[in-house]
């Protein structure tokens, strides 16, 4: 079922013809008496196949005829690009001579993206299927480096092959890259936890762990900074989210690494929410 969804997906993003296209873009004009909101078009010039570039790709083909431009994600990630964004890797206001798809939208959990992330959970299937019907730690171990080896090659046989890691487009290399990785990292945990028996110094990993669920959704629906970026002094922009990470920039003299420790701080604060629903006893199962 995996490699027939993956041929599937294969076939559709390298075989599907993509047109010319346009999407609407909503200008604001405004005088001191009549101030007006401007709906006009912009035109993408496609006419190929096989494009995984931004403005051309059949991901983002299939969601605007399938679920309209109106469904779809108006900021995505895209805009922190060279060619989008004066800030970038960050967003920010576009460059001179900005190409017209900067302003398209794009939504990076469409269809064609749903069909590698489902594969996905195949790859985690087959290591959950090892981690039953193995009953020992040097037969897990070795099927898990077996098959975590086998990914991570293949994923970059297909990078050099043309296909390039992107996740937006969840492309198969970037989803074998993203299982390989994984499994590897799970073999590592699984050696210092259940072979060497270390546990303590990762008990932050079982918390969240027993409620997976649960910390998912609360932090993708980015619960933690909106509540305290609604602390501010004199003006909403000076907030304590952007304080923080502010600060953390400054100690580290750098804007990556900043933005890393803040991201580290609020996965911590996730860690200690998960420890305060296990002590209550409370569990989020599907």
């Amino acid at each position: 079922m995996a490699i027939m969804i993956s041929a599937l997906y294969i076939g559709l993003v390298f075989g599907l013809y993509v047109p010319n296209w346009e999407f609407k873009v909503q200008t604001s004009s405004s005088t001191f008496s009549n101030p007006t909101n401007d709906v006009g078009f912009k035109t993408i010039q496609c006419g190929l196949r096989g494009s995984l570039g931004p403005p051309c790709n059949a991901v983002g083909f299939v969601d605007r005829v399938l679920l309209g431009e109106s469904h779809l994600y108006k900021n995505p990630v895209y805009k922190r690009t060279k060619e989008c964004s004066i800030n970038s890797p960050d967003y920010g206001p576009l460059p001179p001579n900005a190409p017209n798809w900067c302003l398209a939208p794009f939504d990076p959990e469409g269809l064609l993206s749903t069909l590698m992330a489902a594969v996905s959970c195949f790859v985690g299937l087959h290591f959950g299927h090892v981690l039953i019907h193995c009953k020992t730690h040097s037969q897990r171990m070795m099927s898990w480096l077996l098959a975590s080896t086998v990914l991570t090659v293949s994923g970059f046989l297909l990078q050099l092959l043309g296909m390039p890691f992107s996740k937006p487009l969840y492309t198969v290399s970037y989803m074998l890259l993203a299982g390989g990785v994984s499994g590897f990292l799970l073999l590592l945990l699984y050696c210092i936890v259940d072979v060497i028996h270390i546990k303590k110094p990762l008990i932050l990993f079982q918390w969240m762990g027993m409620n997976a669920l649960i910390v998912y959704v609360l932090a993708a629906c980015e619960l933690f900074p909106t509540f305290i970026q609604g602390f501010y002094w004199r003006s909403p922009e000076n907030n304590l989210v952007d304080a923080t990470e502010s600060l953390l920039q400054a100690i580290f003299h750098s804007k990556r690494w900043g933005t890393l420790a803040f991201v580290l701080v609020e996965i911590i604060f996730w860690c200690l929410a998960a420890c305060f629903l296990h002590m209550k006893g409370i569990y989020l199962k599907l």
